[in-house]
């Protein structure tokens, strides 16, 4: 696919959108696969889709088991493969995700 990039100073708006630091080389390649992107969206737009009934999912039929309640996992057994774990305590450590 052959497109006219997104120009450098369009792809710097939309990484500093996205907290984005960019080298020059990124803004190149970002500038064409963003472009690209978007003609492939323009490509999708041009489709009829009149008389096409809309959907919740893609998927046509249910896989979806039916939510019946149960007894829930024994906390020994939730923990066996666990990193870092405390049985003890019924906890286990996970990494750290606010500064």
């Amino acid at each position: 696919m052959s497109v006219t990039p997104l120009p450098a100073e369009e792809v710097r708006r939309i990484a500093a959108l996205a907290h984005l630091a960019l080298t020059e080389e990124e803004v190149g390649l970002f500038g064409r696969q963003l472009a690209e992107i978007l003609e492939y969206v323009r490509q999708i737009q041009s489709v009829d889709t009149a008389g096409v009934t809309p959907m919740s999912h893609a998927s046509a039929t249910g896989y979806e088991r039916p939510d019946t309640p149960h007894e829930p996992l024994p906390r020994p057994e939730a923990l066996k493969n666990a990193p870092e774990a405390a049985p003890e305590a019924g906890l286990f450590k996970v990494p750290r995700v606010m500064a």
